[in-house]
């Protein structure tokens, strides 16, 4: 199964952190497990979530349009686009 990371900005860290079983229960429903996330330590905004996905192309399209569900927690969230995916090589 590939792991990948999504990185974006957040509006803030601390309330991003404090969505972390709710984002973990989300990134499930789209085919997404072992979430774990990470914040940039140069004090920044700047956040990554790795996960292992079942289907990389799926993945990608929910993120690039995000059903209702789905963009209405990332706003929740703080989540700031764009989104950017990397796929484990």
């Amino acid at each position: 199964m590939p792991r990948i990371v999504v990185t974006h900005g957040v509006v803030d860290v601390g309330t991003w952190l404090g969505f972390k079983a709710e984002r973990a229960d989300a990134i499930g429903m789209i085919g997404g497990s072992n979430v774990v996330d990470h914040v940039a330590q140069d004090g920044s905004n700047a956040v990554a979530i790795a996960a292992d996905v079942s289907d990389v192309e799926a993945m990608q399209a929910v993120l690039a349009s995000p059903p209702p569900e789905i963009g209405e927690i990332m706003q929740r969230h703080g989540v700031v686009p764009p989104l950017t995916i990397y796929v484990e090589g």
